[in-house]
């Protein structure tokens, strides 16, 4: 059954029951068992030790990125524990003046911490969460400007980890430089921009619609939301902002050097070749540790917190990351049961592509609707575009570079979109994580919002392969989203005046 339509049944079985039952684990461990039943034709036993065996593997490929999920959380836990969290808070609601301002102060900071998207959900989370509830702000949207200054960002920023993925997408010997390939995308990234548009004219007139407005209504009315990973921890020292910043700082700055250490720039390479052949989930894990050393330091020498408060702090910080670290594993593991050795969603996906004639005007927008189901389906943007960009490369060649570039634009920004929507991704999960908001909260409020983004996108990508010409679309895109936006302030408006 690999590589035809029932391989998309797995991650349909998973995203439907979480959406219909909110309870994510075990939704996604059905979809895993649904997709290794089908692969071993049913033989129970060996669907169960199928599915382990690709845990394990899974687990293994990305424990750097589990093991910076759990230096974060001590970190956290640490910054949180020395009073610098409160500190900050009480600093911030000085100077941040109202909810817009809250809001903004927060798109800013994402839009700052470029160089991955996991470390800016979580970081951003951190930093803001409690200047956020300060004005009330939900967590849901919390984690939808979270979200949306994650990715978006990223894959839009030339020196970050989603660059060099995108650089190493290319087959070798494809004649052309991927990093200069990603360059030429970033204009035509139409869910990227558009998506930064949308995000900060809702900020900026203090508007929200479909679920996020109801939920919003739904929390003012009850008082209160369910959060996750919520419990305060005892503050324990008397830190200032100066110990929340310091170690936020050092942390990225640290991320950055260990990018441009396991790039090779010791070994001679310049900055842009260093950060494409970073090793962005190890630099992650070094910059953490050596972080975590200076905030012993800095904690310790000042003693802001005892050495047991510190140490205390450990189990603390690891058992916060416990959700989002539990749901990427099972996440992960339902990737890999719809890889190539597997189900091989991207086979049949590919087939379908190669196959079909439509490879004029209909190209550019055909791309963006199948790298946009891909990544929903598994939940992975990296591997949808690893999938779809050898297979555009493949029918439109190298020698008109325009078109190729456009394609492959809308290749990263249908990717882009599927993880937003989709309840398995894991920058979802970890917007989730960071912003501490029910992650089914989190998705349902947020694919209106994406979706509405994506329509635009759609009539983009359509005008860009009829005109032959990249920007003709991004300004259809713009407009179109002009228009929206001009209906959803109509609609507000008459809202309030009725």
């Amino acid at each position: 059954m690999s590589a035809t339509i029932w391989s998309l049944l797995p991650p349909i079985v998973a995203i439907a029951l979480a959406l219909i039952t909110k309870e994510v684990y075990l939704s996604l461990l059905v979809g895993i068992l649904t997709g290794s039943l089908l692969f071993t034709q049913f033989h129970v036993l060996t669907a169960v030790e199928t599915t382990v065996e690709i845990m394990g593997m899974k687990i293994g490929d990305n424990v750097n990125i589990l093991i910076f999920l759990v230096l974060l959380g001590i970190l956290v836990a640490l910054i949180t524990k020395s009073g610098a969290s409160k500190a900050y808070g009480e600093w911030a609601t000085a100077r941040i003046k109202g909810e817009r301002g809250a809001l903004l102060a927060t798109t800013a900071l994402g839009m700052l911490i470029f160089v991955d998207d996991y470390f800016n959900c979580l970081t951003v989370g951190t930093v803001m969460r409690p200047v956020t509830d300060k004005y009330k702000i939900s967590r849901a949207k919390l984690a939808y400007i979270i979200d949306a200054t994650a990715a978006p960002i990223c894959i839009i920023a030339p020196i970050s980890s989603w660059a060099a993925a995108v650089g190493s997408s290319l087959p070798e010997n494809s004649g052309i430089d991927g990093f200069n390939l990603f360059l030429r995308t970033i204009p035509f990234n139409l869910y990227a921009l558009l998506t930064i548009i949308f995000m900060l004219f809702l900020i900026i007139r203090k508007v929200d619609f479909a679920a996020m407005k109801r939920y919003n209504e739904k929390v003012l009315t009850d008082g209160e939301e369910t959060t996750v990973g919520s419990d305060e921890l005892p503050i324990m020292g008397r830190g200032k902002v100066k110990d929340l910043i310091l170690p936020i700082v050092v942390l990225v700055v640290l991320c950055i050097c260990a990018m441009l250490y396991t790039g090779g720039i010791l070994e001679g390479a310049d900055v842009v070749t260093a950060f494409a052949n970073c090793d962005s989930s190890l630099s992650l894990v070094l910059g953490s540790f050596f972080a975590l050393v200076f905030t012993f330091v800095l904690y310790l020498g000042r003693k802001i917190l005892t050495f047991e408060a510190f140490c205390e702090s450990f189990v603390q910080g690891f058992r916060s990351m416990t959700p989002p670290i539990m749901i990427l594993c099972l996440a992960w593991t339902l990737s890999g049961v719809c890889s190539a050795d597997y189900m091989n969603i991207g086979g049949y996906v590919g087939n379908l592509v190669a196959g079909s004639s439509l490879v004029g005007i209909l190209l550019p927008c055909l791309f963006f609707l199948i790298a946009t189901g891909l990544a929903f389906s598994t939940g992975t943007s990296w591997g949808t575009f690893g999938i779809l960009i050898p297979i555009a490369l493949a029918i439109l060649g190298t020698g008109d570079v325009s078109s190729l570039s456009v394609t492959v634009a809308a290749i990263l920004a249908g990717a882009v979109c599927g993880d937003h929507i989709s309840p398995i991704s894991d920058t979802t999960i970890l917007a989730s994580a960071g912003a501490q908001c029910n992650h089914i909260n989190h998705v349902s409020t947020q694919i209106p919002y994406a979706l509405l983004v994506a329509a635009c996108c759609f009539a983009g990508y359509l005008t860009a392969g009829i005109a032959g010409n990249g920007w003709a679309g991004l300004a259809v895109g713009v407009i179109c989203l002009a228009v929206i936006l001009a209906v959803i302030t109509v609609n507000e408006k008459n809202t309030k005046s009725s």
